[in-house]
């Protein structure tokens, strides 16, 4: 039977070049608002010392312990923070599903309306903003295929498995898992790509407000899906390995 709980993940006393990113962001939530700001993938590729993450960055480890130290210092952890760690796996794919689906959903197709305008109004003066359209629209079919099939599929998988473990059904979902990493790490490869070709979503100066608009909205989808990601890699699938 596979255990429910994960790995312990305290770093005490404070956190340590040695630390795994995602533990960090597991124990310390606000460290994700950081590491994205320092552009560290804390879902996808955060099964990685910190030290290693930093040097594919050109950062300082020592800098960012002390930073991060004084971060949590600062914006001490609150119960309700870390709740999705000992949540049970129903109650944590009940969030993912009403919080992280739900926003894909509903903002995916008002994106994609900023994407294409902003693509047919500037696309002949900005070549990337076609490159931006090609990729989001990637995304958006990957995101929604990926979402469709976990709740059709995967996620019963899972709490029935809770529910009834087995060895045979441990096998399959091992394999639905990695798979589902896999298209995790495809996004996070076009969400990358994305953030290159519109210079870290900086607007030229030139930029009207639907162009801006644009640019806040796909880091806004940036940001969520680093979230979701991470609920999933780090906390639900970790239960089933």
């Amino acid at each position: 039977m596979a255990s429910n709980q994960l790995n312990d993940t305290t770093i005490h006393p404070g956190f340590t070049p040695e630390a795994m990113v995602r533990d960090i962001v597991l124990q310390f939530p606000k460290a994700a608002d950081y590491f994205k700001a320092q552009r560290i993938d804390f879902c996808c590729g955060g099964a990685k010392p910190l030290a290693e993450a930093a040097a594919e960055k050109g950062l300082d480890p020592a800098a960012m312990v002390q930073e991060l130290n004084k971060l949590q210092e600062q914006h001490p952890v609150l119960e309700e923070d870390t709740a999705w760690n000992e949540a049970s796996s129903e109650e944590l794919v009940d969030y993912i599903v009403n919080k992280h689906h739900r926003y894909l959903r509903e903002e995916l197709p008002l994106i994609s309306q900023n994407v294409t305008k902003v693509f047919r109004v500037h696309g002949e003066d900005s070549p990337h903003l076609g490159e931006m359209h090609r990729l989001f629209n990637m995304l958006r079919e990957e995101l929604l295929q990926h979402t469709a099939k976990e709740e059709e599929s995967e996620f019963p998988k899972m709490l029935a498995y809770t529910q009834n473990p087995t060895e045979e059904g441990l096998a399959e979902l091992r394999g639905l898992l990695h798979n589902l990493e896999a298209e995790h790490d495809g996004a996070g490869e076009i969400l990358r790509e994305l953030r290159r070709v519109t210079n870290d979503y900086t607007p030229p100066a030139h930029a009207c407000t639907t162009y801006r608009l644009t640019y806040a909205r796909l880091e806004e989808l940036e940001g969520m899906t680093f979230e979701h990601v991470h609920l999933e890699n780090n906390i639900l699938f970790l239960r089933y390995q």
